[in-house]
Formats: C-alpha cells, sequence, structure tokens
C-alpha cells in the first residue's frame, strides 16, 4: 500500500506542477534555452513531430527558390539594360568595360559576390522604389509560406491538435507574421508540457494492463495446449490476472476522461479536424474517420476492457471449482480459453491501433499488432518467473523445481529473440521503402528520442541473449532476476518511445511523473497479485495432469537441493 500512496501523491504533484498558463510555459521556455546554451529550442519546438534533416533541406531549397524569383523580379524590373550589364560583364571576362579604367574595373570584379551585388545594386537603381517594395513583398510572402509550412508539418506528423496557425489575409498580419509564429511556437510547447503528466500515467498503466493481459493469455494458451509441465504455475498466473480488474477500472476512467477532452493525447479528437472549414483539418485523418471517431473508439475501448475481465473471472472461478477433481469443468475451461484466444487475438491487435498507434494517425504499420503483442508477452513471461522465484523463496511453491524454472526461462529467451525479430523487420522494412508518410515516425525518435530508442534496443536483445543463452544460466536465480529486470525496464522504455513522441513531443524525460506512475501501478499490481494468491490453494488439485507437473524434469537440468531420483 505504501507504494500506492506514494505513487499517487507523485503523480498529484506532476499533475500540479504542469504549467496553467501561457505565460509559465514561456518561462519554463526560457530556462530551457538558457541551460542548453541556446541550444533549448530543440525540445518542443513547433516542428517537434518532424526530421529535422528532412525540415533543414527543404527550406534550404525553398530559400534557394525564392532568391532566385526575386533576382529575376529585379531583372525583369530593371529592365534591358541590367541584362546588358551581366552579359557585358560575362563577355568580356576580366575585359574593362568603357569608361572604366584598369584599376576601377579590376576593384569592380574584385570577387564574384561584388560583381553580382552591383549587378542587384544597379538594377533595383534602375527598378526604383517598386523593386523595394517586392523585395518587402517577397519577405512577407515568405514568412506567410513558412508558417504555412509549419502548419503541413505538423499535420503530417499527426499533430494538428489545437493550432493557432498563421494566416495571410492583410498586410498588417503578414508584417507580424513572426510574432504570431512564436506565439504559435509557446502555445504548442504549452499544449507538450501539459501532457506530459498524462502521457506518464498513461505509460505506466498501458504497460501493466499490458503485462497482466497476457500473463492471461500465456494461462489460456496452457489451457488450451493441455500442456503438463505447466500445472504447478496456474495459481501464480491466476493471481496475477487478478491485477486486470483493478487497471481496468483505472483505463476506464481514462477512457471516460479523454472521451470529455480532459485529455488530449490524441490528435484525431482535437476540434475541427473532420471540418473541412476549420483551420485544424486534416484530410488524411478525415479519410479514416470510418474507424477514428469518438463514439466508435470509446465503444471499442469498452468492450475490449469487458471481453478481457469477463472471461477472466469465470475461467478463475471454475478453475477454484475444479479443485473437487470434476473433469466437466476442466473440459469446460478449455472451451471457455479456446473462445478467450480467438478473441484475444482481435481484440490485443484492435487495441494497439486504438491506444497506441492512434496517437500517430498519419503514421501505420502492418506488423503493429504483432510486435506490441511480443512487447507485453515477453514482459508476461517475465513476470510469471519472478513472481515465482520470489514465492519459492518464500516457501510457498515447493512442488516448483529448477525445471519449471528453466522452461520459464526458455519463453523468455525466445520471445525476447522474437520481439527482436519484429523490430528489425518493422524497421528495416519502413528504411527499406523510404515512404515519407512511414518514415517520419522512426526519424523523429532518431533525432528526440535517440538515446531510449537505442538503448531500449540493447536492453530488450543483447543483453537477454548474452545472459539466457546459456542453458545452465536459466536456473541461477539471481542471473534470471538480472536478467528479468533489463527485460522490464527495455519494454517499458520501448512503450515508452511508442507514446512519448506523439504526445509529448521534446517535452520528454524520466520526472516525478514517470517515476510516480510507476509506483502506482506497481504498487496495485503486488497488492491484487499477492492478496489473490492469498485466497486459493497454491496447488490445482483438481487437474488431470497436476502429477505430470510435480514430477516434471528436464533432462539436463539438475536439480540443486532437491532428490533428483524421485524425477
Amino acid at each position: 500500500m505504501g507504494l500506492i500512496v506514494v505513487g499517487f501523491i507523485g503523480t498529484v504533484i506532476s499533475f500540479m506542477s504542469a504549467p496553467q498558463s501561457l505565460e509559465e510555459a514561456k518561462e519554463i521556455m526560457a530556462a530551457q534555452a538558457a541551460s542548453h546554451h541556446g541550444h533549448g529550442e530543440a525540445h518542443g519546438s513547433h516542428d517537434t513531430h518532424e526530421a529535422e534533416g528532412t525540415h533543414k533541406t527543404d527550406h534550404k531549397k525553398a530559400d534557394s527558390h525564392s532568391e532566385e524569383k526575386v533576382s529575376e523580379h529585379i531583372e525583369h524590373m530593371a529592365g534591358d539594360h541590367a541584362k546588358e550589364t551581366v552579359a557585358d560583364h560575362d563577355k568580356h571576362g576580366g575585359e574593362p568595360i568603357v569608361n572604366e579604367t584598369k584599376e576601377e574595373h579590376a576593384e569592380h570584379v574584385k570577387d564574384s559576390t561584388h560583381a553580382k551585388e552591383t549587378v542587384v545594386d544597379h538594377a533595383k537603381h534602375m527598378a526604383g522604389e517598386h523593386a523595394n517594395e517586392t523585395v518587402k513583398e517577397y519577405n512577407d510572402h515568405e514568412a506567410a509560406n513558412h508558417a504555412e509550412d509549419t502548419r503541413l508539418t505538423d499535420s503530417l506528423n499527426g499533430h494538428v491538435t489545437e493550432k493557432a496557425h498563421l494566416a495571410h489575409k492583410t498586410d498588417d498580419a503578414d508584417h507580424n507574421a513572426g510574432g504570431h509564429h512564436d506565439d504559435h511556437h509557446a502555445e504548442h510547447v504549452f499544449h507538450q508540457m501539459q501532457n506530459r503528466p498524462w502521457s506518464a500515467l498513461y505509460v505506466s498503466l498501458l504497460f501493466f494492463l499490458g503485462v497482466t493481459l497476457l500473463v492471461f493469455a500465456f494461462y489460456a494458451a496452457q489451457r488450451v495446449a493441455q500442456a503438463g509441465w505447466s500445472i504447478v504455475l496456474f495459481r501464480v498466473m491466476e493471481a496475477i490476472t487478478a491485477n486486470l480488474h483493478y487497471v481496468s477500472v483505472a483505463m476506464l476512467i481514462f477512457i471516460i476522461l479523454t472521451a470529455m477532452h480532459k485529455a488530449h493525447l490524441f490528435p484525431w479528437m482535437a476540434e475541427g479536424v473532420f471540418d473541412p472549414q476549420h483551420e485544424n483539418y486534416d484530410p488524411i485523418v478525415d479519410g479514416k474517420k470510418w474507424w477514428m471517431n469518438l463514439p466508435g473508439w470509446t465503444i471499442r475501448s469498452i468492450i475490449y476492457l469487458t471481453i478481457w475481465n469477463v472471461f477472466r473471472f469465470i475461467i478463475r472461478k471454475k478453475s477454484l471449482q475444479q479443485d473437487n477433481g470434476d473433469l466437466k469443468l476442466h473440459k469446460n475451461i478449455y472451451n471457455i480459453s479456446v473462445g478467450f484466444i480467438f478473441l484475444f487475438m482481435i481484440t490485443e491487435s484492435m487495441m494497439s491501433w486504438d491506444w497506441i498507434m492512434g496517437i500517430d494517425p498519419h503514421w501505420f504499420s502492418t506488423l503493429f499488432g504483432w510486435y506490441v503483442l511480443a512487447t507485453f508477452l515477453v514482459c508476461a513471461l517475465t513476470v510469471i518467473c519472478l513472481v515465482t522465484l520470489y514465492l519459492r523463496a518464500k516457501g510457498q511453491l515447493p512442488f516448483v523445481n529448477d525445471s519449471h524454472i528453466h522452461d520459464l526461462v526458455k519463453f523468455m529467451f525466445g520471445f525476447s529473440v522474437f520481439w527482436t525479430y519484429l523490430w528489425f523487420a518493422q524497421f528495416m522494412l519502413i528504411w527499406y521503402a523510404d515512404m515519407p508518410e512511414e518514415t517520419t515516425y522512426f526519424l523523429q525518435r532518431f533525432n528526440e528520442y535517440k538515446v531510449p530508442f537505442i538503448g531500449m534496443v540493447v536492453m530488450n536483445f543483447l543483453f537477454p541473449v548474452l545472459l539466457l543463452i546459456n542453458s545452465d544460466f536459466k536456473t541461477i536465480p539471481w542471473i534470471i532476476c538480472i536478467a528479468g529486470v533489463f527485460i522490464l525496464v527495455g519494454h517499458y522504455v520501448d512503450l515508452f518511445v511508442m507514446i512519448m513522441p506523439g504526445t509529448v513531443g521534446g517535452q520528454w524525460g524520466f520526472g516525478l511523473g514517470e517515476i510516480s506512475g510507476f509506483l502506482l501501478f506497481l504498487g496495485v499490481f503486488i497488492f491484487a497479485t499477492f492478496n489473490a494468491f492469498a485466497k486459493a490453494n497454491p496447488l490445482p488439485k483438481g487437474n488431470p495432469f497436476l502429477h505430470e507437473s510435480e514430477t516434471h524434469h528436464y533432462y539436463i537440468i539438475e536439480h540443486r537441493g532437491e532428490d533428483n531420483d524421485h524425477h
């Protein structure tokens, strides 16, 4: 309960610490800029959701093109005389021009830059005040175009929420474009700062919900496969799945608050996104409104939670009843588990689209559902293993031997490799295709989340493989615990990198909100798991495969501290 209280208090403080006004956000931005010695603008900028390299390249091209247009306009205004000046200069190639001495000419063509400036000055002189007005009009037009580019690039990255884009309706508005741009930038950062406590809480909530759900899915899969080795672990898995009810209530509250627009993590829920007359109109998202609409999202989310919780309640209840040895219940639980696995595979993919991929509504990946499944599954197996090791160390699971632990760790190892395969497949195909609407997802994470993005790949693949590839290591508790910590932290960061770029952009970090949210749901998990475990017999006595599980022995495993002849 201590973790719950500490986590709750820290979460409340993180919400209260978020800036409440635009002026407060500007003060924070100024402090960030000062602390970064002028480089703080890289975080939370108006183009925080686009690739910096692409942005700079596009603007260089735009600047070059604009310079050419201005030069052409000046030459047109200057008339034939300006053209002759350039042509004569090139034709003579260093010869003195009429009415100029050699010394004057040498000074005149001292370098190409000065020569160009001379031609432009001469052209502007010939054009008179009209040329000056042309340059001014160009500068104003360029400022307006830059504002429009900002709006389009924000839209391409799925962030059209609460935009106050610049418009060039009048000459006065054009003249003040820079000031409006600064206000837009500050408003965007203000929105990101307000999103951060919500995002931190959401990452932890979704992490524990996903892990608990996949523990239940793995348990149901063992039922369907009629596996014999894992029966002695059933009460552990059932106890962990008790957390599903608690986190589902928290998720339901979040869904309701989001539907009421109290939380703003999903950009497609912003005002005017589906209205062609609104400045926030997003044609790409509008094309997906058959799926991305608030009533549909809310109803689907409630259906997911209802299905998972109903199946968990029924299976747990029948599992406890099965302790009387009724084989009909065993067959009944088998049939129910088959139905759950079928619905789970559908709802898990849809959940990943609605709750995670919807944060970046322009981006899509056909592998994403599998990728999220692998992320939560390897964490679920790790949690089962760590809880089992703890309970065995406390003497609560005397019938669990090293072979059971070895098999659990084999799953941890195998699905770590499976996760890496899916991560690489998704990344490599998007990188190779090089389609802007897909690559922007990874470019943003490389530019603004490079350390956690690369770090989580190392933690989720390299360390588990190195620590767990040896068969003997799969039964040594302290090695398993170290590998388990790397896996859980790595996949928490993985989920963090999935969500944060689309909600807070450059205003991310691991601070009070992130730590408090994790502690809050960790406390709930510990309470739910051990409370449920204490309420049931740790051994499912009515299961017909119980004896096979109790005598399970992987032939190359030497059971330390156990009577190996018994196995």
